[in-house]
């Protein structure tokens, strides 16, 4: 097609960039979330005002058993009015917090479950049209059963159903339009991706720098 570049001159990354605010209001404050209301300057030079949800960031784990099964929890989401299957996740509760240790305690306090051997599986911002949400994902493998006792599970937590599901069987619900959490759509298609290609050896290592959400080393 003429006039359209073939590609960018250079890697094909994404880039941080930050626009003038000229105000900034918060007109709400919940316990866990936000909204944030900014007035941006424009390209243009003119000011738009963008209200999105403030968010602490996320972690999730696809837990991989040695029968390439993967650790899934189904649990009701209010806002969409559905029980979701979806991978262990959990917010980064702390500022700062280090994300691999978060995660970890998110698979031992919702499927009492440890790992031996963690990687990045891949990082996104899941609707960043209306939320500054950060997620990291991680692969975890080398599966076993937690010591202790269980943590014990409050409010929409207290009634999850816990299965483990052939990575295979969770791909083609993605594909086929019957799991719809964005979580475990990315983290399976990810997996899948990334076996296709150079191998889960290729990804990143589990202490892997994440600008979204830093922390000390």
């Amino acid at each position: 097609m003429t006039g359209v570049p073939a590609g960018p001159a250079g890697p094909l990354c994404d880039s941080p960039e930050q626009w003038r605010v000229t105000a900034t209001s918060v007109p709400f404050t919940g316990h866990k979330t936000g909204v944030r209301t900014d007035e941006v300057v424009m390209p243009d030079g003119g000011t738009t005002g963008r209200d999105y949800q403030t968010h602490p960031g996320s972690v999730a784990v696809l837990a991989l058993d040695e029968t390439d099964r993967v650790l899934v929890l189904k649990q009701y989401r209010h806002p969409v009015r559905h029980r979701l299957w979806e991978l262990p996740a959990g917010l980064l509760d702390v500022p700062g917090e280090n994300p691999l240790h978060a995660a970890q305690r998110e698979l031992y306090e919702e499927a009492h479950v440890k790992a031996e051997d963690w990687h990045v599986l891949t990082d996104v911002y899941t609707s960043p049209g209306g939320s500054d949400e950060a997620v990291r994902i991680f692969l975890a493998r080398e599966l076993s059963a937690a010591e202790g006792e269980r943590y014990e599970a409050l409010e929409e937590e207290a009634d999850m159903e816990l299965a483990r599901v052939p990575l295979t069987t969770l791909v083609r619900g993605v594909l086929e339009g019957e799991l719809h959490n964005g979580i475990l759509a990315l983290g399976v298609l990810a997996l899948s991706a990334a076996r296709a290609g150079g191998g889960v050896a290729g990804l990143r290592p589990a202490d892997a720098s994440w600008p979204a959400r830093p922390y000390p080393a």
